[in-house]
């Protein structure tokens, strides 16, 4: 596997790139990153590409516009190098939610940041659970949006209290409730929010019955936390059981997040490594690998195996816990 293609982390997630090579059974290229005192990024590749397939590692997680440029820059730094095809492994894309315009003069930053990766040298785009279906139609190169739900679910498993209700934050996470909904045999509830500004939401109706039943609410990142804590407000006042679980996808935990999850009375939170985690603080996540599945993902492409398509629906039997509980 190593001779096939050379794979090279950036600095946002070095413990799942470590994980993804192992899962490979390949070592990662040496390489260089650093950044200047003004805050420029360098980076340099210590092994030769010429010729070959490449695999970039690098989550666009805060600090993200840094993440980006490194991103950026290894991309470029292969294309210069004469590599034949560089597919970058995004497991979390920065800018996700700026995917359209909420007023007149806004930009899609989303679509800006994937010109900048086409532009770069990158051939194609391998991505976990993004915030917007449409982000795909952004890029004019081939992009695989797995999901974490498989994992994320088998980590759940039965832990999970009987009698549990999988919760909709709000009508864009419907698709994915569904489908957890369906893997773990749970009913779905929908809850309805109003954005009142890019940091503020409020719940406005909660459609389903949680009377005297534990909640499961799921999402596809979890930034500062506000929009869980009203939702379990929600929750609660609709009289739910104080038995709520958290699970997304990107655990970001932006400033006082955990803080907050712990005194709005949630009991579990579990997300996946696509973002490094911190086990220092308040209520460390249990944190899910997805390393098996980029892993998967990767070996398919390179083999141009079309069972790639099979990764959407579940993923592999491998995928494990790699910390303990909250």
């Amino acid at each position: 596997m190593a001779q096939e293609f050379v794979v090279f982390s950036g600095s946002a997630n070095e413990g799942l790139a470590d994980a993804i090579a192992a899962e490979l059974g390949a070592r990662l290229g040496s390489r260089a990153v650093a950044r200047f005192p003004d805050g420029e990024t360098a980076v340099r590749l210590d092994v030769p590409v010429r010729g070959r397939d490449v695999v970039l590692i690098q989550p666009t997680a805060p600090p993200v516009n840094d993440n980006v440029i490194e991103l950026l820059a290894f991309a470029d730094a292969c294309r210069r190098s004469a590599a034949a095809r560089i597919t970058a492994v995004v497991p979390y894309f920065g800018y996700a939610r700026s995917d359209k315009r909420h007023a007149r003069r806004e930009p899609i930053t989303a679509s800006l940041v994937a010109r900048l990766m086409q532009t770069a040298g990158i051939d194609q785009v391998v991505t976990l659970d993004l915030h917007a279906d449409q982000i795909e139609g952004f890029f004019s190169i081939p992009v695989d949006n797995l999901s974490a739900a498989p994992s994320l679910c088998r980590a759940l498993g039965d832990q999970l209290p009987e009698g549990v209700v999988v919760v909709s934050p709000d009508a864009g996470r419907v698709k994915a409730a569904s489908d957890y909904a369906q893997r773990l045999g749970a009913p779905v509830v929908v809850l309805h929010k109003r954005r009142d500004s890019p940091d503020a939401t409020a719940v406005t109706h909660v459609v389903g019955d949680v009377t005297d039943r534990p909640c499961l609410i799921i999402d596809d990142m979890i930034s500062t936390g506000g929009t869980i804590a009203r939702a379990v407000e929600a929750l609660l006042a609709a009289g739910a059981r104080r038995e709520i679980i958290v699970a997304a996808t990107h655990g970001l935990f932006v400033g006082d997040a955990r803080g907050m999850l712990a005194r709005a009375g949630v009991r579990r939170v579990v997300v996946t490594d696509s973002i490094a985690q911190s086990t220092s603080g308040p209520t460390p996540p249990e944190v899910v690998s997805i390393a098996p599945l980029f892993a998967a993902a990767i070996r398919r492409i390179h083999q141009a195996d079309s069972s790639l398509v099979d990764l959407y629906r579940d993923a592999p039997a491998a995928a494990r816990a790699v910390s303990s509980p909250v």
